[in-house]
């Protein structure tokens, strides 16, 4: 397609393919995920049913804590523990070079696909307010690295049941949370230039250019990781959320 095809008086495209179907999923995926995560951080009830402690939870930083991880925070903090916390993984995604591009795209039309018109007049990029604050992703993915440190500390413990070690379906959902949300911050771009993109020779640091090769392998894939882990974590939060309600009960496989 050319780009005199796109010139045509009232016409935003002439695609003929199912272009707004990918901004339309992530609209809806995207969305509610935002719409439920907001929900259960907001509940202060449901998230720790012995041993496991839903990741929106985690790390438990006050007082007023089901499970306490770390009270740094007194008893003076009488809100939801999940407001104190979820800030971080919601900063590092919303930065995401990824998810920069799948928001900008399906909520703002910048543009909605390939070939077809942005909705906004003008473009500016991300020259200014709020858009400038994106270049502190990579802060965000160091403190994304410290939550993902207190998840494995949480897959742990989700094998010290009260009546002693065991393995529930619990446990495998908090480790494949951990496992998932470490691929996902570990194959991110802040992470490939933290490895390697300093370096201006790879022959005098071969270490760092091992890992770098690595990491750039798993970035290939950052994508994917992006939204498996998304859907995880959502998931991992209703399992503990229904345990706890006594809805469902948990499996012991030994």
């Amino acid at each position: 397609m050319n780009d005199n095809s796109l010139a045509i008086e009232g016409k935003v495209t002439q695609r003929q393919d199912l272009w707004w179907l990918e901004p339309l999923l992530v609209v809806l995926v995207l969305g509610g995920f935002v719409v439920y995560a907001t929900w259960a951080a907001l509940q202060n009830a449901h998230y720790y049913v012995a041993p496991y402690l839903s990741p929106f939870y985690s790390p438990c930083l006050s007082a007023n804590c089901a499970h306490l991880t770390l009270p740094l925070i007194g008893s003076w903090w009488n809100l939801s523990p999940a407001i104190l916390i979820l800030w971080i993984p919601a900063g590092f995604r919303v930065t995401c070079y990824y998810y920069r591009k799948a928001y900008y795209r399906s909520f703002l039309g910048s543009p909605p696909a390939c070939a077809v018109r942005d909705i906004a007049k003008t473009y500016t990029g991300e020259t200014r307010f709020p858009f400038v604050l994106q270049n502190i992703h990579r802060y965000f993915f160091y403190l994304a690295t410290l939550v993902v440190i207190f998840l494995w500390w949480d897959a742990i413990l989700a094998f010290r049941f009260p009546d002693g070690l065991g393995v529930g379906i619990g446990t495998l959902v908090l480790l494949g949370n951990a496992f998932l949300l470490s691929l996902y911050s570990f194959s991110c771009h802040s992470c490939r230039h933290l490895c390697g993109g300093s370096l201006n020779t790879f022959s005098k640091a071969p270490a760092r250019y091992g890992i770098w090769r690595v990491v750039s392998r798993m970035n290939e894939h950052h994508m994917l990781c992006a939204w498996i882990s998304l859907i995880w974590v959502a998931l991992a939060d209703l399992y503990v959320r229904l345990l706890s309600m006594g809805v469902i009960t948990d499996v012991r496989l030994f």
